[in-house]
């Protein structure tokens, strides 16, 4: 299978299985709609993009007893008892950004940038964003 691309919602739809088959293989498969185009990609593909793209750039401190976790940059930490914790709690941090973003900070200037995050988040479950934030993995 090559690319394949549609000049409409109503021909993407007609052909959905060819649409999903050639972004399941990574094939480029697009839409337009209207003056805009969307691609249509596997989310595993993406994921493990995403991840490559964005290194992991968490700052682990151990203070007062406990474990202090950031990324330089962004507005989100967690803190916890022991290391894990500390990353447990992270990751639930990053899925509250990754809601209020796309809630509410997507347009704001100084969160704009972070789409690839909030995309490999959402794309991620618990397990890999740990793995992410540790360093263990893609």
């Amino acid at each position: 299978m090559s690319s394949v691309h549609f000049n409409s919602y109503t021909e993407a739809r007609a052909h959905l299985k060819d649409l999903l088959d050639a972004a399941e293989l990574g094939c480029t498969a697009t839409v337009r709609r209207e003056s805009s185009m969307a691609a249509v990609v596997d989310a595993a593909r993406l994921r493990h993009f995403l991840a490559v793209v964005s290194p992991v750039r968490a700052q682990v401190v151990a203070e007062d007893g406990g474990w202090s976790v950031f990324l330089p940059g962004l507005p989100i930490s967690a803190d916890g008892a022991t290391f894990d914790e500390a990353i447990d709690e992270m990751v639930d941090a990053l899925r509250e950004y990754a809601a209020d973003w796309q809630e509410r900070l997507r347009e704001a200037p100084n969160h704009r940038q972070h789409w690839g995050l909030v995309q490999l988040i959402n794309l991620s479950d618990d397990g890999q964003l740990r793995a992410w934030l540790t360093g263990d993995g893609t």
